[in-house]
């Protein structure tokens, strides 16, 4: 779970750099830490949290906008307005447990009822995370197989977005997954690109972790082909991590030249104050001072650039570091941080 928002799983850690990418719905003392209202920092207007021009869906169930609705029943209307800045906006499903067919069903559905996209995040890969915070996944290849073709199945013909195993490809490239499990790796992959593309309104995106972890890209272009990148719509980066717009889309482009030009979709969810300065391998976890990054839009004005999303859930715990709950928890004091800090 190098570099995911580690979604699933708790972790440890301090501060840094922003290695891995932490994975997805769940993300210190940090920013926002506490019940108390800031002082400091001035409320958020409701002007501020008009959303992006985007074709994504916004769940009116997620778990900001429920704390919006429990703030404004306990008057705490600057907090409750502040936080609309998060839950008016698109954020990524992860689909969990052994069934991923009703929590994809459920965010499917709602986007066909609006007419917008959902954007779901496939995370169950076999030796995930290679045994450390965010471990686990399915237990054995044929297992993988079930699971992606449930997955599938649970979109059936409404459009999605589907971000493929954050951290699968990084991991083979740093070493940390052992060399037994790389083919098997690189052939579930495979197959499950070709198995989502089955759906006629799916767009896939295969995970290539960030600019802070894999600092070169070109280590990243022959896992990537190995795993069928070819047949994919492109590939993600920044899930769940820091790096800046400016910095994640100078190495996408270098790792688009790598891969016949694909193009890639990139995480702006926490990145707006860029990553914590330090050990990298601290920095994913919770970091103090990060502030929400460019709200989701697929208008990004770079021909190769097809969306800025919110992959990680701004507000979800990455682990139980800096006083965090269990990863993938809501942390709502971590949450308006992220919205006090926010990139203008």
């Amino acid at each position: 779970m190098h570099r995911l928002l580690r979604t699933f799983t708790a972790l440890t850690a301090a501060a840094a750099l922003g290695l891995t990418a932490g994975c997805s719905s769940g993300s210190g003392s940090g920013p926002g830490s506490g019940r108390e209202k800031d002082e400091a920092s001035p409320p958020v207007s409701r002007e501020a949290a008009a959303p992006a021009a985007h074709s994504f869906w916004v769940d009116p169930q997620s778990e900001a906008a429920r704390q919006v609705r429990e703030w404004e029943q306990q008057g705490r209307t600057d907090d409750a307005d502040a936080l609309r800045r998060i839950s008016e906006q698109p954020m990524a499903t992860w689909p969990a447990g052994d069934d991923p067919a009703p929590d994809v069903e459920k965010a499917t559905a709602g986007a066909e009822r609006d007419d917008r996209t959902a954007v779901l995040v496939a995370y169950n890969i076999p030796h995930r995370d290679c045994g450390q915070h965010s471990a686990g996944g399915a237990p054995d290849a044929s297992y993988y197989r079930h699971w992606i073709d449930a997955f599938a199945d649970g979109i059936k013909d409404r459009k999605a977005l589907v971000v493929l195993e954050p951290d699968a490809i990084p991991h083979i490239a740093d070493g940390c997954t052992p060399a037994q499990y790389h083919e098997e790796r690189y052939e579930l992959l495979s197959e499950a690109i070709e198995r989502l593309k089955r759906q006629p309104n799916v767009k896939v995106y295969l995970d290539a972790g960030n600019p802070g972890w894999i600092t070169e890209a070109y280590k990243l272009t022959t896992p990537l082909r190995r795993a069928g990148i070819a047949r994919a719509d492109g590939f993600s980066l920044n899930v769940s991590n820091f790096q800046s717009d400016a910095t994640t889309k100078k190495y996408g482009r270098e790792l688009s030249a790598g891969v016949g030009g694909k193009h890639f979709v990139m995480d702006s969810s926490r990145n707006g104050q860029g990553p914590l300065a330090g050990d990298r391998e601290d920095a994913w976890c919770n970091p103090p001072g990060r502030g929400l990054g460019t709200p989701p839009t697929d208008r990004t004005g770079d021909p190769l650039l097809d969306a800025f999303l919110w992959i990680k859930r701004p507000g979800d715990s990455d682990g139980p570091c800096r006083g965090g709950p269990a990863a993938g928890q809501w942390w709502p004091d971590y949450a308006l941080g992220l919205v006090r800090n926010a990139k203008a």
